[in-house]
């Protein structure tokens, strides 16, 4: 049973709480719009209103893959958000947010018709990742040369990432852009929070640790967003919901973490791909697709769920 006093965003429930309702759209609006205030790569584009679209997206045919969001919406000026919590490390997690931003662009493409012909304006796309993790690039995955948290300064931590033009190190196309928060590198305590952005990061990391809103996010949206936590607010319904999602999460970090420290103490020879596949211990049948279910809810990719749990791709897409 939970025993905090406000819930924890990392959850499935919590996160679509806060950030996935229409009644709490205002929370989404001033996270993103701290989000391009902080950074002074991305035009300055104000959000003073959005629509939570479909968060379930279809392939063409029955053959393709689909895609669940975390929190899909639109701006009145026809911008695109995808908003994701991610807490493990996934070793395609870059190419799964290039394959999610596939499926808002193939929207905009009108179709032909007689009178009606696609110049092929696009409309602003932004993904938004919020990770509960450090990228690992490939060359570290290999050598296993890791840094630690404490190695990075909170200004590491937010990365822009927009095509560029590597000949005159100039954006190349403006209206794509993957905003990605290392939220283990963030270390400020509540003192030094002066922006709605350290703000906005503080309560992230830390919600849950709370007991009380503390006086540096004084806030009305933070107001409404303590309010809006409060696990002892919630309905029979609304906590029975959490505490499993919260158990989901427990399951996923805890099989990820036994995983890799038990694969990463055989040596860096072994690798992060044997390192998963040998750390993660054999269990009952019932057991290993209770654990599946509950990363596939997550969104996590089959073939890594296949990696953890040792059940094969086709046992896992029948959950």
């Amino acid at each position: 049973m939970a025993q905090e006093r406000y819930i924890n965003p990392y959850t499935d429930f919590g996160f679509k709480k806060l950030f996935g309702t229409e009644f709490n759209k205002d929370l989404l609006i001033s996270f993103l719009n701290a989000l391009f205030e902080k950074s002074n790569q991305i035009p300055k584009d104000e959000i003073a209103d959005l629509t939570y679209l479909n968060a379930e997206k279809l392939g063409r045919s029955a053959s393709e893959r689909r895609a669940i969001f975390d929190v899909y919406c639109t701006t009145k000026s026809g911008a695109k958000f995808i908003v994701e919590m991610q807490n493990v490390f996934q070793q395609f997690f870059k190419d799964r947010s290039l394959y999610y931003s596939s499926f808002p662009i193939r929207e905009m493409a009108k179709r032909d018709t007689a009178n009606e012909h696609w110049n092929y304006e696009l409309s602003k796309i932004y993904t938004v990742g919020i990770l509960n993790f450090v990228f690992k690039d490939q060359e570290e995955q290999e050598n296993g040369d890791y840094k630690t948290v404490n190695e990075f300064s909170d200004e590491d931590l937010f990365h822009v990432v927009m095509l560029t033009d590597l000949t005159t190190n100039k954006v190349f196309y403006k209206k794509l852009a993957y905003l990605y928060l290392e939220m283990p590198k963030f270390s400020k305590t509540e003192s030094e929070l002066l922006t709605m952005y350290d703000k906005w990061l503080f309560v992230l990391k830390n919600l849950s640790r709370l007991m009380e809103r503390p006086k540096e996010l004084q806030e009305r949206v933070f107001e409404k967003l303590f309010r809006q936590a409060e696990i002892a607010q919630f309905t029979e319904k609304e906590y029975s919901d959490y505490e499993e999602s919260l158990h989901n999460l427990w399951d996923i970090t805890n099989a990820m973490n036994d995983a890799e420290m038990k694969g990463f103490g055989k040596g860096k020879e072994i690798g992060i791909e044997q390192g998963i596949e040998q750390g993660r211990t054999e269990g009952a049948q019932s057991e290993k697709i209770d654990t599946a279910r509950r990363m596939k809810a997550e969104g996590l990719d089959i073939s890594l769920i296949a990696k953890i749990t040792q059940l094969t791709p086709d046992e896992i897409a029948k959950l």
